[in-house]
């Protein structure tokens, strides 16, 4: 009997230690039995609402591959998802103040953002490029030499563009737009013969145009890849550890080829466009070697 009562006893301590070592999201989601997750109604192809009006994109995919993994870490197999709507000036405080666990999109991961939230392994590398029409035979950013171009007022893009026409004294004339539609449109009109925004964007504004087949996208770039990572709180090492491990597995698998096909080459739901966008050579580099880097320079293929 008293054998009985110490094993009984280790183990109640056992399981006391155990209870007490999970904290932050981890802890929160096992008292809560859900965990939630931020996404962005229109941040096609990552995250956005479908038909049904439900959160789907390559972002979200990913996301629900680390929800698998704290439910088999928590071993709580039925942990509800709450699915939050955020914008982009909101989705950095509602993660701070703990509404969000996890920030499904494509978010930049940057050192300024790294002092207040946290990022797992990239799952997308993004950069300034130029869009133009075929038609107009501009190749190179050197071939904007004289050009009007347009770029979102306000955005990096524009200060990317500025800095590279002054260093390269091409005499563009610069043309800022209050929006991406309205930046889209000085392009289709002819009003600009360029127009200089992140790559994957230009691919999505592109598909969605009346006659995607005139417009192309610049093989230069103004910037070095800029990471997009899935975010999380900042101090909660064994959760992003956890989300590192579910990110790092899924990036060596053969599945993270059929999710970005799904998303980026293929017909997408709600309206069967295909954005018609290849996996470059520096992301398949980063998915073989996973990081949470903010740092471009780690995702330059040498």
């Amino acid at each position: 009997m008293r054998l009985l009562a110490v094993l009984l006893a280790v183990t109640c301590l056992a399981g006391a230690a155990s209870a007490e070592e999970l904290s932050g999201t981890l802890q929160k989601v096992k008292e809560t039995r859900k965990i939630a997750l931020g996404y962005q109604e229109a941040s096609v192809p990552f995250s956005y609402l479908d038909g049904n009006q439900k959160p789907v994109g390559l972002a979200m995919d990913i996301c629900l591959r680390i929800v698998d993994a704290v439910k088999k870490q928590l071993g709580m197999p039925d942990i509800a998802v709450d699915y939050v709507a955020v914008t982009s000036s909101n989705r950095i405080p509602l993660m701070v103040n703990g509404t969000l666990d996890l920030h499904c999109s494509a978010t930049t991961n940057n050192a300024d953002r790294q002092k207040q939230v946290a990022f797992t392994n990239t799952h997308f590398l993004s950069a300034t490029r130029f869009a133009a029409k075929k038609a107009a035979k501009i190749n190179t950013i050197d071939d904007l030499k004289g050009k009007a171009v347009t770029a979102v007022a306000g955005s990096v893009n524009l200060n990317q563009l500025a800095k590279v026409n002054t260093e390269r004294n091409l005499g563009i004339k610069i043309m800022p737009a209050v929006d991406q539609a309205e930046a889209f449109l000085l392009l289709e009109t002819d009003r600009a013969q360029a127009y200089a925004l992140d790559d994957i964007q230009l691919a999505v504004a592109i598909a969605r145009s009346k006659e995607p087949a005139q417009f192309m996208i610049s093989d230069e770039t103004f910037s070095k890849p800029e990471p997009y990572g899935i975010m999380l709180r900042r101090e909660d090492a064994p959760f992003k550890a956890l989300a590192d491990r579910a990110t790092a597995d899924l990036y060596a698998s053969p599945e993270i080829e059929v999710l970005y096909r799904k998303w980026l080459e293929s017909p997408t739901p709600p309206n069967g466009i295909n954005y018609n966008v290849p996996m470059s050579p520096a992301l398949r580099s980063a998915f073989k070697t996973p990081s949470s880097s903010a740092d471009p320079d780690v995702y330059v293929v040498k």
